[in-house]
């Protein structure tokens, strides 16, 4: 289960211990300890493509603070321009050669929000896979030695196309058996608050997760994206155990987390970050 911590900036983030014993950076950020103003209070780390902006200088500021409190000041950031779709990218040093001007030249290149892709793999050390959600699902990976790692955004197109199992696979290619891998589900939108409309729970059904629909709460089916995502990660050759998940909701939790849905809207972004051990 994922643990709480507060950091002495100020910042609250939650983090794996399956992770954290891989020896790997990693956290799922809170909206606690950053400079953003309403609505975007206060650790804002992203901005929605469309509707309110919070200012370019409050993200880098907030980013800071987030490296500040996880000890890695220096890491470069990766991310990619997520569409909810299931392309996985790669990010790998070249042969013999850990961490070089290549490195940086690549992520300026590809890895600065230019790639459209839902996922990141990396084998790369001083360097944080960023990805970033407000519901949608975030998921951590690690190799058991910490040394291949992934990152995953995971709304509930990104569920359907299995982009999960997709970045299990890739994972896999680059060194990381699937039943050697760990993983950590982060805070999204729990059950109870994601209702859906009959087509959106009609793909759950015909994509073999209907038991993560239930009709409990009222008239409209809800999903359960974290079961689903867990179910896909079991499915594609993970260990039961080696999966950190979550009791937290980013719709109900106002105080600690943005929420898309609940907002409509107008909110910031959480981050969940990840970088391979030396």
């Amino acid at each position: 289960m994922l643990e709480r911590t507060a950091h002495s900036n100020g910042l609250v983030t939650y983090q794996s211990p399956l992770l954290a014993g891989r020896g790997v950076v990693h956290a799922f950020s809170t909206r606690i300890g950053g400079v953003s103003l309403p609505p975007f209070d206060s650790l804002n780390l992203g901005n929605a493509q469309e509707g309110p902006q919070d200012a370019p200088g409050n993200l880098e500021e907030n980013f800071r603070r987030l490296q500040e409190a996880l000890d890695v000041p220096d890491h470069l950031r990766a991310w990619v321009r997520q569409v909810h779709g299931r392309m996985v990218e790669l990010l790998e040093p070249e042969p013999e050669n850990e961490y070089a001007e290549s490195v940086e030249a690549e992520i300026r290149d590809r890895f600065a929000g230019q790639t459209a892709a839902d996922a990141m793999v990396s084998t790369v050390s001083r360097v944080l896979l960023t990805i970033r959600v407000a519901d949608c699902v975030p998921i951590l990976l690690a190799s058991a030695d910490g040394k291949i790692v992934a990152a995953v955004h995971a709304g509930w197109r990104g569920v359907i196309g299995n982009i999960a199992a997709k970045a299990v696979r890739t994972l896999h290619e680059v060194g990381a058996a699937p039943e050697k891998l760990f993983a950590a589900i982060g805070p999204c939108i729990s059950l109870e608050h994601f209702a859906v409309g009959p087509e959106v729970a009609a793909e759950f059904y015909g994509h073999d997760l209907s038991e993560c629909v239930s009709k409990a709460f009222c008239a409209n089916p809800h999903v359960d994206l974290q079961r689903a995502v867990r179910i896909q990660l079991r499915r594609a050759g993970m260990a039961e155990e080696r999966i950190d998940g979550h009791s937290v909701c980013t719709y109900r939790d106002q105080a600690d987390f943005f929420s898309h849905r609940r907002d409509q809207g107008k909110t910031g972004r959480l981050a969940a970050l990840i970088g391979a051990r030396r």
